[in-house]
């Protein structure tokens, strides 16, 4: 059960509408986690803030930033976060099986990928701690000092997503991604 009722586009706090309205345009809809972060219009500003940033300097394109997004919700246990990544991972070219695996911690079959995900697994799920062996795993496959730094942005924008979920119940809007398998 959600502790904050999803806001619409004309009861939404009036700071936040415009970010709600772009939010919006580029989801195909008013999402229910965007909608719950109305409620704060410095939660959706942070949200909104750290993905402009991103969005403007980043250097990952959209099928690696969807695979750490599927990673770490699937470390954090975000429900909301691995369903609405599964879609984004569809549309950005991850195969099914492919966002099974991220989620699962499996290898994908990609080396290269799979080093960035372990960093980030191994980030969320020990307070940003990365074992010095991961980190140079991930350095060997080739990702750079910079890709490197950028992935922390990555990380810090699904850890908000995903904490934000689960402290607000934010309700699924989105299909349920499939199951993992025993």
């Amino acid at each position: 059960m959600p502790r904050v009722l999803a806001h619409t586009l004309d009861d939404a706090p009036e700071q936040t509408r415009p970010t709600l309205e772009a939010l919006k345009k580029r989801m195909g809809k008013l999402l229910n986690i965007h909608a719950g972060m109305a409620h704060s219009p410095v939660v959706l500003a942070a949200y909104a803030g750290v993905q402009e940033a991103i969005t403007r300097h980043g250097s990952f394109d959209g099928r690696t930033r969807e695979a750490i997004a599927l990673a770490v919700g699937a470390v954090d246990r975000c429900g909301y976060c691995q369903s609405a990544h599964t879609l984004g991972g569809k549309a950005d070219g991850l195969e099914p099986d492919q966002m099974l695996a991220i989620r699962a911690g499996h290898p994908t079959g990609e080396d290269k990928l799979d080093t960035l995900l372990a960093v980030m697994r191994e980030a969320a799920a020990d307070v940003g701690t990365v074992q010095d062996s991961t980190w140079e795993q991930a350095k060997a496959a080739g990702w750079s000092d910079e890709e490197l730094a950028e992935a922390f942005a990555h990380l810090v924008v699904n850890l908000f997503t995903n904490y934000f979920n689960h402290y607000v119940g934010t309700e699924l809007d989105v299909p349920a991604a499939p199951a993992l398998g025993g």
